[in-house]
C-alpha cells in the first residue's frame, strides 16, 4: 500500500514539474492558492503597505514563473521553501527601492547605488528586520491553514462544527452538547479526533511542502 507522506511530498513535486508549463492554470491556481498568503504576509511584516505588498505577490509569481524553467527541484541540494524565500526576499527590496530617497528604507545618498544586498541589510539594521524568522512564522502559518482545510474536507460537517465551536470559538463542552443534542462525551471525541488528524496532516505538509 502506497505511504500516504509519499503521496503528498511526490504531489507537491508533482506540482512544481507541472509549474514549468505556463499554460498549465490548474496548477498555477494551486500554486497561487497555497502561498499568496505567505507571501503577502512577509511583505506586510517587512514594513511594506497592503497595495506594495499585494505587487510583491503578483512580481514574486511573476518571477517564479520565469525561473521555473531552469528550476530544478532537487531536495538534497535546497528546499523550495528557501528559493521560495529568495524569490520574495527580492521583490520586497524592489518595492523598498521604489520607495525613492526620501523613504526611510532610502534615506542616505550611498544607497542610491546600493545592492540589493546592502539595502536588504540597511533595512534590516534600521527595523531590526529577521525577514527568515518571519518568512518562518508565516511559513507554519500556512501549513497549518492548508492542514486544516485538508482535514476539513474529510470530515463529516457536524463533526467539524462540534470541533470549531469547542476548540476555536472556546464553547463550553456542555453548551456544544447541548446544541447539537449529543452527549457531552462525543464532543471531547470530536476534539481528540481532529486534534490528531491535524497534527498528522500538518507533519506531511510540513515536508511535502519544504
Amino acid at each position: 500500500m502506497q505511504n500516504p507522506r509519499q503521496h503528498l511530498v511526490r504531489t507537491r513535486t508533482t506540482l512544481i514539474k507541472r509549474l514549468k508549463n505556463w499554460q498549465d492554470q490548474d496548477s498555477w491556481q494551486d500554486f497561487f492558492d497555497t502561498y499568496w498568503k505567505l507571501i503577502y504576509g512577509v511583505a506586510v511584516k517587512s514594513g511594506l503597505t497592503q497595495t506594495e505588498a499585494e505587487d510583491v505577490v503578483q512580481e514574486t509569481m511573476v518571477s517564479v514563473a520565469k525561473h521555473m524553467p531552469e528550476f530544478n527541484y532537487n531536495r538534497a541540494a535546497g528546499s523550495f521553501k528557501a528559493w521560495l524565500l529568495n524569490m520574495t526576499r527580492w521583490r520586497i527590496t524592489d518595492q523598498f527601492r521604489k520607495r525613492g530617497p526620501a523613504a526611510p528604507a532610502r534615506a542616505t545618498a550611498a544607497e542610491e547605488n546600493a545592492s540589493d544586498e546592502e539595502i536588504l541589510q540597511s533595512i534590516a539594521d534600521r527595523t531590526h528586520l529577521d525577514l527568515e524568522a518571519i518568512w518562518e512564522t508565516e511559513w507554519r502559518k500556512t501549513v497549518l491553514e492548508a492542514a486544516m482545510t485538508k482535514v476539513k474536507r474529510s470530515l463529516d460537517p457536524q463533526e467539524y462544527q462540534i470541533f470549531d465551536l469547542y476548540v476555536n470559538k472556546e464553547w463550553a463542552p456542555d453548551e456544544v452538547a447541548k446544541t447539537f443534542k449529543i452527549p457531552v462525551g462525543r464532543v471531547y471525541m470530536a476534539k481528540h479526533r481532529v486534534t490528531e488528524m491535524m497534527k498528522e496532516e500538518v507533519e506531511r505538509l510540513a515536508k511535502a511542502m519544504a
